[in-house]
């Protein structure tokens, strides 16, 4: 609310009030949440949100028991940034911040303006925008964040996908888009660590989370309140540069250079401010790098396959010496086995449904062993022949019965997601 036109050292009480509460509310959230711990994106290092530690946390749990009257919220990890705990924050720093601003307006009745903490305050959210869209911004440029389908859900029907199944297989199914999305966020985040196109990046902040938060709000995805709070920031950083974006783009003025102070009164000191900016973007920027290319490499499209990487329809079952029909619907008849990345396999029942399992599989040993991650103790063994490359039998013991399958590998080129590909030319649409 946040800044004085040009020359100008008194601000109105609306703006004071707007300012006073905004820079609560704001340092508050970005202190708690994950824009703080972010800022060390340190690889397979994961910090914890500060909120979820004493006292805050108790604190948070009482007023959502106590006075939002929910259940006892977990304040666990779980990649959703909507869980209840979540909205408690978000509620009660709403409160505290209205709370504080208004014992902040009586206290400091007298104060004219907040130039310079306004100054210093914009900068820490620069920095904290920057680390947000540089992270998510390279996790889309290197397809990371949706993930190309994975065989299984190749094979799992449409309808069974949730809404936040169906974006991140559709964005995934098409990394140009996702990379696309991840240079729009990157972008932004380069502009707006630097002073002189922050209003530009602040523009461009805002279109990408508009989108990114349509999207999480018209499929299900549990990033709503965070996507909501990075769009405000970005309106933050644009809010005092309005008058001169009206000016030039709806009233056909002139729009005066911008108004906003320097950090320090000498030019050095501003160069130095400028470079040490730069550096801790550079910092941010591999960092986040590096994560993710780590990731891409565990879990992306860099990562290692299973050495018996496929989809293999059960061309053959038998137990204890009998052949299977492949009319029989019981949870003892596999309709096909799905190999993806090293460690797990997956059975798909006839009726459609996955059981996966951990998997320790040595080729050269021909033995494949697996686990359950439900019991302890029980456990598959079975022998690995592979006659042709597109034929596989494992014979062995699972679930107390001899068992032997013969199994032929199906050719991926059969999935249209996989075979059609682009064209620049169609004659008829392809929409299948």
């Amino acid at each position: 609310m946040l800044t004085t036109p040009p020359r100008a050292s008194h601000w109105p009480l609306p703006t004071r009030i707007a300012f006073r509460f905004v820079f609560l509310y704001f340092s508050l959230y970005t202190f708690l949440t994950q824009l703080f711990t972010s800022l060390a994106p340190i690889p397979k290092v994961d910090i914890p949100d500060l909120s979820t530690f004493w006292p805050v946390r108790p604190i948070l749990l009482g007023i959502a028991v106590h006075i939002l009257r929910l259940p006892t919220p977990s304040y666990a990890e779980t990649g959703s940034g909507d869980k209840a705990f979540d909205w408690t924050l978000v509620f009660s720093l709403l409160v505290f911040a209205a709370f504080g601003t208004i014992v902040w307006s009586v206290l400091d009745r007298r104060r004219t303006n907040y130039v310079t903490l306004h100054k210093w305050f914009r900068l820490a959210i620069r920095i904290l925008l920057v680390g947000q869209l540089m992270g998510y911004g390279l996790a889309k440029v290197i397809p990371l964040q949706m993930p190309y389908p994975y065989l299984s859900q190749l094979l799992t029907p449409y309808g069974k996908f949730s809404p936040m199944g169906v974006l991140w297989s559709s964005i995934g199914a098409a990394p140009s888009y996702e990379i696309f999305a991840g240079f729009a966020e990157l972008l932004a985040g380069i502009l707006i660590l630097f002073p002189r196109t922050t209003t530009l990046g602040a523009i461009l902040c805002m279109a990408d989370m508009a989108n990114v938060f349509m999207l999480n709000m018209s499929y299900d995805v549990p990033v709503k309140l965070l996507s909501f709070q990075l769009f405000l920031l970005g309106f933050f950083l644009l809010f005092p540069e309005l008058p001169r974006f009206i000016n030039f783009f709806f009233l056909n003025r002139n729009a005066m250079p911008s108004a906003q102070p320097e950090l320090f009164s000498t030019p050095r000191a501003n160069r130095i401010a400028l470079a040490l900016q730069i550096l801790f973007g550079l910092w941010l920027f591999g960092m986040n790098l590096y994560s993710s290319y780590v990731g891409a490499h565990e879990y992306g499209f860099a990562r290692v396959k299973s050495p018996l990487y496929g989809i293999w329809e059960v061309d053959q079952q038998f137990i204890d010496g009998q052949l299977r029909s492949p009319l029989m619907n019981d949870s003892g008849r596999w309709r096909r086995l799905v190999f993806d990345i090293p460690t797990r396999m997956s059975f798909e029942r006839i009726d459609g449904s996955f059981s996966g399992h951990p998997a320790t599989i040595n080729l050269t040993e021909k033995t494949m062993v697996l686990t359950s991650d439900a019991d302890k103790n029980w456990k598959a063994n079975f022998a690995i022949d592979r006659p042709a490359p597109d034929q596989l039998i494992l014979d062995g013991d699972m679930d107390g019965h001899k068992t032997r399958l013969h199994l032929k590998l199906l050719d991926l080129k059969r999935f249209n997601l996989i075979s059609r590909g682009f064209h620049w030319i169609s004659e008829i649409p392809y929409n299948r």
